[in-house]
């Protein structure tokens, strides 16, 4: 055995002895043993994780990764039986070569690596923006990653050329006047688009929501990324720019539970003490039993003594919070008020206003008139 490797040491092809030409087949057979593993393995990996795990975050990684990474074990190998051939420098500077050459592929396949997985990641945010109600989201992970494969691409440029010897410290300069300028010309574009992410990230309304400001009050028909419109109740459209409506105190109409009824009831000054206690007993037992009548919260309570009347203040919520559906309950409810202070001849008083005359002063009004006759 150590015969044979002296011969091979000893005799030579292309100045290269047989001994350096068998690790180089060695070294590539053990490189493509090596990618058909890897390529095993992590699909074995995606099926486990897969099976073990509910998020598909894991899944877009490893299949983001798998050809990246064969491709890479492929250069490595390469290198290794570059470097086991071991070629005079002075006839051919193969190493040299190869190592130079290495590190850029190796670059351009992380870059590989990273725009696969902004794609994986773009596709499953989209799964998951379609499940949502709002519109934005559905537009903005596509910009979002168009934007992150411009950068990508820029970088991988920059990258590559530096490592082929070439100076970028003028070009990052140039670039970096030129993005002052751009940034100037559109910081309002830029503002609104920010507008939009706290917009989404926030979520203080979704389209269809009814919402308020101090400015208008109206339903969210679109959000852009520029402005967001929405239609006011006399069917006007505003155009409202998210910058603008992202720092806006928004009342959220929509996002109540229940919807409030609060409402005065005002019967004359001849009901007696025990007509008043049966029609709050009456009152608060109408609340208890109707179905749109959320129990949370009510109050029933004779309250004032108006100028007019004695009033029963009602405080209470409708389960329902669709307005054609509150209002029902609140119809629904005051019938039964109606009939319930008719069953106890009460009556709802009004603004009147009562003139007393006393006798002797009508009489002594009345006597010049005799005279007179």
């Amino acid at each position: 055995m150590q015969q044979f490797w002296t011969l091979l040491s000893e005799k030579t092809l292309l100045d290269i002895t047989l001994a350096h030409w068998l690790l180089a087949v060695i070294a590539l057979f053990m490189t493509v043993a090596t990618q058909r593993i890897a390529l095993t393995l992590f699909q074995r990996m995606a099926k486990k994780l897969a099976a073990r795990t509910k998020t598909q975050l894991d899944d877009v990684l490893l299949t983001a990764a798998e050809q990246p990474a064969s491709m890479l074990i492929y250069v490595l190998g390469l290198m290794l039986t570059v470097h086991l051939l071991h070629p005079p420098a002075d006839v051919f500077p193969l190493v040299a070569i190869a190592d130079q050459s290495a590190r850029i592929i190796a670059i351009i396949i992380g870059i590989w690596f990273l725009w696969r997985l902004i794609t994986g990641l773009a596709a499953y945010f989209s799964t998951r923006a379609r499940e949502t109600d709002s519109a934005l989201d559905d537009q903005l992970v596509p910009f979002v990653a168009k934007t992150l494969r411009i950068f990508l691409v820029m970088t991988a440029v920059l990258v590559v050329a530096q490592n082929m010897g070439y100076s970028i410290s003028g070009l990052l300069a140039s670039l970096g006047i030129g993005g002052i300028a751009i940034a100037m010309a559109a910081k309002d574009t830029i503002s609104n688009i920010f507008g939009s992410i706290m917009i989404l990230v926030d979520r203080p309304f979704t389209v269809g929501d009814w919402i308020k400001t101090t400015e208008f009050e109206g339903v969210v028909e679109e959000i852009g990324f520029r402005s967001t419109r929405i239609r006011t109740f006399e069917r006007t459209l505003v155009n409202v720019p998210n910058s603008s409506l992202a720092n806006m105190v928004i009342d959220n109409i929509d996002a109540r539970s229940q919807r409030r009824i609060k409402m005065r009831i005002g019967l004359t000054y001849d009901t007696t003490p025990a007509q008043m206690t049966a029609a709050i007993a009456g009152i608060e037992e109408i609340l208890l039993n109707h179905p749109g009548v959320h129990q949370s919260y009510k109050l029933v309570k004779f309250d004032e003594f108006e100028n007019s009347s004695l009033s029963i203040f009602l405080y209470y919520f409708a389960s329902n919070k669709v307005w054609a559906e509150y209002l029902q309950v609140r119809q629904e409810v005051n019938l039964q008020i109606m009939e319930l202070l008719e069953s106890l001849e009460l009556n709802f008083a009004f603004p009147t206003r009562t003139l007393h005359i006393e006798k002797e002063e009508m009489l002594a009004a009345q006597e010049p008139a005799r005279e007179a006759r």
